[in-house]
């Protein structure tokens, strides 16, 4: 699998645990949250949630999932620059695509297309490590819809009560609305592509 990934936006150059940090003040603020009311909301500590503001930790996958879901908002919203950052140019190079892996289990997401402010689909490629596994609480927004392409080696995914084993070439239809763990199976760790259209409700 490919692995040439920078812990940084490579729009600005800016470290992404400094774009999270501020990404994550500014949507709180925007909300009009304390970090107490974000704290039960996301069930992450208002200790923690400081430390991510002031760019202090260096967040977990299933930590921003629980801020993002705290928030109503897209994990993308946290690890990419506003519309008015932005980078709008029509071609977007592999090189320039912003790119994000955890700490904790290596898991690896490159944001290859954002959505923008009028709508359109959103377009994340994800690389797990052999034996990785990445949870997500459901979302407390608005419920979207999501498909996953797996492009190299086996994936599972718990989609609420559900359990679905992907082979290379499988595609999943797939939502917000429940909780979501990704799982890597084999010796190789997986790599998929992952489409969200948040204008279309889950099936």
């Amino acid at each position: 699998m490919r692995n040439d990934a920078s812990p940084s936006d490579l729009e600005t150059g800016e470290p992404i645990d400094a774009l999270i940090a501020r990404r994550l003040l500014a949507l709180r603020q925007a909300q009009g949250l304390s970090l107490a009311e974000l704290a039960e909301r996301s069930g992450v500590s208002k200790a923690m949630i400081s430390k991510v503001e002031r760019a202090q930790s260096s967040p977990t996958a299933v930590l921003l999932g629980r801020l993002a879901a705290g928030l109503g908002v897209p994990l993308a919203q946290l690890l990419t620059q506003d519309d008015e950052g932005r980078d709008t140019q029509r071609l977007r190079t592999r090189a320039a695509q912003a790119v994000w892996r955890d700490p904790g289990a290596g898991y690896l997401r490159r944001q290859v297309l954002e959505r923008g402010a009028a709508g359109g689909i959103e377009l994340v490629e994800v690389e797990l490590p052999r034996a990785a596994q990445v949870g997500y609480p459901r979302w407390s927004g608005k419920p979207y819809r999501q498909c996953l392409w797996l492009l190299e080696g086996e994936l599972q995914v718990d989609y609420g009560e559900e359990r679905f084993r992907l082979a290379p070439g499988d595609c999943l239809d797939f939502g917000v609305d429940r909780a979501l763990v990704f799982q890597a199976l084999g010796d190789g760790g997986c790599r998929y592509l992952l489409v969200a259209d948040q204008d279309l409700r889950p099936r």
